[in-house]
């Protein structure tokens, strides 16, 4: 064993995790650990500035690359500016190691400068925390987090180290001599039953209108869990509808796929999830953004749910067959069961049911009309995937009406392209987000489609692309309001735009100069491509400021209450959950 100081403890525990970057922010608490930083060459350090931006960038190279995110800031008000990020990443399932500075134990306790209360602070929203008291442990536990971070359902771990531990020496232990309790995995029972994955898949064939509903857990699972879901889809012909957090898994373009799914969703794939009798859940939780009203959701269907977290069987919707496990674990063997069967769906009740579909997609939800001078934001977003479909694209997205506007109009044909807060809805999370992506994917183009109101919550990041030369590309929806904030005004608020208007905007073509990045505008329909275009063709960080329709809404819609079956199509539109079940519109 070597006798090393805490610090350099930290730096060899993590160069031993094969970690290449930390994402981060110096201060008193942790000068020692930045000290052995300096002297090292193995682990770059991209400074933020702000500690929010650092933990939405290590979740970005994370989730962009399958790797452990790492983030180092200082105690106090270091690590509470995290704990929003933290949060982000407990709810979307993002593994995190993110190691904070403490004051010196024996000032613990005594309101010391810069102090807080770390690990009570942020127990609500990690999958774990630890306050190391003895520099003997640090290895331990450094090596411990990394294995509870990415295993079971992925999640952050915080990592809080006194300044007196950072100091002092003890003896390192190797990755290889540490043997992790079963224990303390965080694995949340997983069940390998064989019995129903018999019962599941025997379900799925004597079905007669099958719908997959797929989640994220199939891209947290790994890319090998993308490959068995298309393969399983292909094989069955089953139409197959996606969540916010699971596009990219199945190729927008296989002919199998109804798009997204829930609020902002496709009408065919909502009404589809409604009319179905076989649900397969396959790596989602149901989220409310989904379901719509409870009591409503898919009310005449069998439910299948795979899931990792044991948790999450039966919490917001009473399913027939839970599956507890990894998704390519039980994907493997639901393949293996369908196949030795030699299971198939009766094809005249399949092609019944897709016929039923393919009449609701002639309703053709995502129908919008482009005239005259004033930008429409949905064509922005077509523009802007018809013009980098073909080149290596990542996009990441801020909270509002542009994200899913981004998620409808946007194509992704591929997993780990599409980078969104899903479940805490963060604004300010896409730029450092896309900082954090291109520093995982340099050879790619990265570009973060925001809004104007998100993207001032993190705007001060510019400054990290500019000083670390990353090329990554804010593509901007301006509509100079909160534009979901004041889209649910309209809808459900009688058009009372209580504090949603963003006055006072700068001019963000001037802002990306003064960082010394490239600024650019599109003010009419007809600027748009040479925009996009120029913006892809600079090499270095740009703001493209698209001045867009102010008043345009995101549709469809299901209103909150509502099921999936009493969709909005249009802010003129009224309808009932009769004519909707028949695939007609009342207008």
């Amino acid at each position: 064993m070597e006798n090393l100081t805490g610090s350099e403890i930290v730096l060899k525990s993590l160069r031993d995790q094969d970690v290449d970057v930390i994402f981060g922010y110096p201060g008193g608490a942790v000068l020692p650990i930045y000290d052995s930083l300096f002297k090292q060459n193995a682990i770059k350090h991209i400074l933020v500035r702000q500690e929010a931006g650092a933990v939405h960038a290590a979740e970005g190279y994370a989730k962009s690359s399958g790797k452990v995110g790492v983030v180092l800031v200082t105690s106090g008000p270091g690590a509470t500016n995290i704990v929003t990020g933290l949060t982000d990443a407990i709810m979307d399932s993002v593994p995190l190691v993110c190691i904070t500075g403490q004051v010196p134990q024996h000032l613990i306790g005594s309101d010391a400068f810069q102090e807080c209360d770390t690990t009570g602070i942020t127990r609500p929203c990690t999958k774990h925390n630890y306050l190391v008291k003895d520099v003997n442990s640090l290895s331990e536990v450094i090596h411990e987090a990394f294995t509870i971070a990415k295993n079971g359902r992925p999640g952050p771990v915080v990592i809080d180290i006194p300044k007196d531990v950072q100091f002092s020496k003890g003896s390192y232990k190797q990755k290889k001599e540490f043997l992790i309790p079963k224990h303390r995995l965080f694995n949340s029972s997983v069940i390998e039953n064989d019995k129903q994955i018999e019962e599941a898949t025997k379900l799925i064939a004597h079905s007669k209108k099958p719908i997959f509903y797929i989640g994220g857990g199939c891209i947290n699972s790994g890319p090998e869990a993308s490959k068995l879901v298309q393969e399983l889809v292909k094989l069955t012909s089953i139409p197959s509808t996606m969540t916010l957090m699971g596009l990219g898994t199945l190729p927008a373009s296989d002919p199998n796929s109804l798009g997204m799914l829930g609020m902002h969703g496709m009408y065919e794939a909502n009404l589809a999830m409604h009319d179905c009798d076989v649900m397969v859940n396959i790596g989602a939780r149901f989220d409310d953004r989904v379901t719509g009203r409870l009591d409503a959701f898919s009310p005449n269907s069998k439910k299948i749910h795979i899931d990792i977290e044991a948790s999450n069987i039966n919490k917001n919707i009473k399913v027939d067959i839970p599956l507890i496990g990894d998704v390519t674990t039980i994907l493997k063997k639901f393949l293996t069961s369908w196949k030795q069967n030699n299971y198939s769906i009766n094809k005249n009740h399949l092609n019944d049911w897709w016929k039923k579909i393919n009449e609701w997609k002639k309703v053709d939800c995502l129908n919008f009309s482009q005239n005259g001078n004033t930008i429409k934001p949905q064509y922005a977003v077509k523009r802007l995937y018809e013009l980098t479909k073909d080149i290596n694209t990542i996009i990441t997205t801020e909270v509002g009406q542009h994200q899913m506007w981004a998620a409808q109009y946007y194509k992704f044909e591929k997993p780990n392209k599409w980078i969104t807060s899903g479940g805490l809805g963060t604004m300010g999370f896409g730029f450092p987000a896309a900082i954090g992506a291109q520093v995982a994917n340099p050879k790619a183009l990265v570009v973060d489609i925001a809004g104007d109101g998100s993207i001032l919550m993190n705007i001060q990041e510019i400054s990290t692309a500019v000083q670390h030369r990353l090329p990554v590309k804010i593509f901007i929806l301006n509509n100079e309001y909160m534009g979901m904030v004041r889209q649910w005004q309209e809808l459900l608020h009688g058009g009372r735009y209580s504090e949603s208007y963003m006055d006072s905007l700068p001019d963000f073509v001037s802002l990306a100069e003064s960082f010394k990045a490239k600024g650019l505008r599109a003010t009419k329909s007809n600027e748009i491509d040479d925009v996009i275009k120029e913006m892809i063709e600079y090499d270095g960080p740009v703001i493209a400021d698209i001045i867009v329709d102010k008043e345009e809404n995101c549709f469809p819609m299901i209103q909150s209450g509502s099921a999936h079956n009493e969709m909005v199509l249009n802010k003129n539109q009224k309808q009932d959950s009769k004519s909707a079940e028949k695939g007609k519109i009342l207008v």
